[in-house]
């Protein structure tokens, strides 16, 4: 908004100090966490309060772990400061007039949805039972059902995907070699080193591969040539797939204190630093990676979610004042997976949301395994002493502050990998 009103002012011809601030993306970005972190450090602790007082405290089952029993009564929910955080600094510094900001916002408020309500039915159920003057015990029948949280995530993927494949707005720039003919309606024409390069809009639903010189992907090629007009039906599902499996893994992970809310912090920073580069025309020619106009916006709204959750950290690092819930880690693990494929960067995932796929996969190995020994020796056996993996780590005797450290030292050497694949094919 403001960002908007500074460019009205400037076409009334209105002349004041700093009225040209808002031009440049790098003021716009530290001006967001800076103020994301003013957000959630003045208001945290104040919804903290309404959070206590409305019994929204959490359950802990006994699961043997070392200090799960300190951790009943922290309030949960604490997702809505981070969504706070997030949402007011980028409708003021962002422009809300791209594609890309104004699909972000609404990745944000829904998944935001999705989680509040999960995280609500189960505070209704904690309260009933207080009513009742019960002993509460935690169910996995308590909030949302699984097939609507995935109803909810497939509903964000497919209006991802159909936005990023069908808007017009949506559009990547390649250099175009020689001279372009009549046909190529959209050409800019660039000098750089001297040379004159044309440069000409294209829209297909292309992938950028790590490590391979020539480093694009068109996903069309995965069909047979008679049903490749149909490619935005694959590019779709590829979209909703990525982006349940990265909340979901996001939302697994969120079981230290944090834990979910350092490693995302860290990946917004990667993604931060690829929008960016993508959205600037010298960046993306020197580093030869696609040129998306606009794209630099997303570095506000990422710099909004970062201040955000170093800013919940204050309350959310060990020993936790409060815990951010499914409102929280399905926001940010929806908003990772989004931006991710809107800088064509979703082949990376692996990578820099490693901490979140080992999270995953240790659950899905313990339960196959389970599965199949109970059925081969009628006795159900584990491969980790518990699921996920941070909790198999507790049951080690390693102290819960020095699992959360050495996962994000871990998400640090992730990141900085996928830094490198800039340069390095």
């Amino acid at each position: 908004m403001l960002y908007h009103l500074f460019e009205w002012l400037k076409a009334q011809g209105i002349n004041f100090p700093g009225r040209n601030l808002m031009d440049f993306i790098t003021f716009r970005v530290m001006m967001a966490v800076l103020l994301a972190l003013t957000i959630t450090l003045i208001f945290g602790k104040r919804l903290i309060n309404v959070l206590r007082r409305r019994l929204a405290g959490e359950t802990v089952r006994d699961l043997g772990l070392a200090g799960e029993q300190a951790k009943k009564g922290t309030p949960t929910m604490g997702g809505l400061i981070i969504i706070l955080g997030i949402l007011v600094p980028t409708l003021l510094f962002a422009r809300l007039d791209t594609v890309y900001i104004l699909l972000m916002l609404f990745t944000t408020i829904w998944l935001g949805a999705v989680g509040f309500t999960d995280d609500y039915l189960k505070l209704r159920a904690k309260r009933q039972a207080a009513e009742k003057g019960e002993v509460y015990k935690k169910s996995d029948k308590d909030g949302l059902a699984g097939k609507f949280k995935i109803f909810g995530q497939v509903v964000l993927g497919v209006t991802v995907g159909a936005v990023l494949y069908f808007n017009s707005n949506v559009k990547i720039w390649r250099e175009f070699i020689g001279t372009p003919g009549p046909s190529e309606t959209e050409v800019i024409t660039k000098t750089v080193n001297n040379k004159t390069k044309h440069f000409v809009a294209t829209k297909e639903p292309v992938t950028t591969i790590p490590f391979v010189k020539t480093h694009e992907f068109n996903y069309s090629k995965l069909l047979p040539e008679p049903l490749r007009p149909y490619s935005w039906i694959l590019y779709i599902a590829i979209v909703v797939f990525i982006i349940v499996a990265v909340s979901n893994g996001a939302n697994i992970t969120d079981g230290l204190d944090g834990l979910a809310t350092g490693t995302s912090a860290l990946i917004g920073v990667m993604l931060g630093i690829f929008a960016y580069a993508s959205g600037n025309f010298n960046f993306a020619d020197y580093l030869n990676i696609m040129y998306i106009p606009n794209l630099g916006e997303l570095s506000i709204f990422l710099a909004a979610m970062i201040g955000a959750c170093v800013g919940f950290l204050w309350y959310n690092s060990y020993p936790a004042q409060v815990f951010m819930g499914d409102t929280g880690s399905l926001t940010l693990g929806g908003i990772i997976a989004s931006i991710a494929i809107i800088v064509h960067k979703e082949l990376l995932i692996p990578i820099f949301c490693g901490v979140f796929l080992v999270e995953n996969i240790s659950v899905m190995l313990q339960v196959a395994y389970f599965k199949y020994t109970k059925k081969k020796y009628g006795e159900g056996r584990r491969i980790f002493l518990m699921s996920p993996l941070h909790h198999h780590y507790q049951k080690l005797g390693y102290h819960e502050a020095k699992i959360v450290t050495r996962f994000w030292i871990v998400q640090i050497l992730l990141v900085v990998v996928c830094i490198v694949t800039l340069k390095l094919r």
